[in-house]
Parts: C-alpha cells; sequence; structure tokens
C-alpha cells in the first residue's frame, strides 16, 4: 500500500506537540508531521476533503502517533474507526501516551494498536524514543505492500 511520506501526530498537549516535533527531527527522520490537535480533527485528517470514504491509501500517513486523553473523541474511539475503515484498518498506529495504566495499555492493543509507548518525561529519553520509533515504523519494517522503507 503506497503512502505519503508524512506521519499523523494527534496530540493536544502544544507541549508535546512541540517537543514530538522537535524530537522526531533531531532524531533525523525528515518526514512530514500534520498535527490533528483532537480526535475529530484526526478522523477528518485520514477521511480527507470532500465525502466520507473519498480518500485513497495513497494519501495516508505512513505512521500515526496517537495519544489516548484527547478532547471530543478520545484516543481509544479514534484507534476504533481506525480499525473498522477498510482503508485504514492496516494503518500502523503507535499509542503515544503519558498514561500507564493497565487498562489503557489493554485497551490500545485490543483495539488494534502495534505499539503502546509511553511518553518519557526527559527530553533526551523521548528524542531516543523518537528514533526508535522512527526508525523501526518509518524505516526497517516491510510495507504491507511488500515494499521496505529503507
Amino acid at each position: 500500500m503506497l503512502r505519503h511520506n508524512w506521519v499523523l501526530l494527534v496530540e493536544d498537549n502544544p507541549d508535546h506537540v512541540a517537543l514530538a516535533v522537535r524530537a522526531l527531527k533531531k532524531s533525523g527522520m525528515a518526514w512530514h508531521v500534520v498535527v490533528a490537535r483532537d480526535g475529530v480533527e484526526a478522523l477528518a485528517c485520514l477521511q480527507g476533503p470532500g465525502s466520507a470514504g473519498s480518500v485513497g491509501p495513497e494519501a495516508l500517513p505512513a505512521l500515526v502517533l496517537l495519544d489516548l486523553k484527547l478532547p471530543r473523541v478520545d484516543g481509544l474511539e479514534v484507534l476504533r474507526q481506525i480499525r473498522s475503515d477498510v482503508r485504514t484498518h492496516l494503518l500502523p498506529v503507535v499509542v503515544l501516551s503519558s498514561s500507564d495504566e493497565e487498562r489503557d495499555v489493554v485497551g490500545a492493543y485490543s483495539l488494534g494498536a502495534n505499539s503502546y509507548v509511553r511518553k518519557p518525561l526527559d527530553f533526551d529519553a523521548f528524542v531516543e524514543a523518537m528514533r526508535q520509533i522512527g526508525g523501526y515504523w518509518l524505516g526497517l519494517r516491510e510495507d504491507v505492500s511488500g515494499s521496505d522503507r529503507g
């Protein structure tokens, strides 16, 4: 499945947005980052302009970095809708949350999250986490189409 070279970051905290974007840049990931500040924006971004279902797979991000605690529509509902849509059900979703509650971790994996990463509080640790996330999801792994990114 061909995807554009962009990442959807779904995060409502402006400080975490700035930190994640800075960490991705510092980690060497040159991918364009699109920010959705709540679940409604995230779903609209994945559906694209026009009517629902109008976006082809080529317009999907390479990766979704999804916070759980979001206004309007929470992250678990965003994940549920991603997995229930035939166009996005294989889209890689990494939950990037400050929550370490077992119910959040289990809930995310139960709904089909590809990975759950707790946001490190230290900037250097955050950069390293973003480097590892980017290195794997945007570099090493085989895409659904069988073509690799690296």
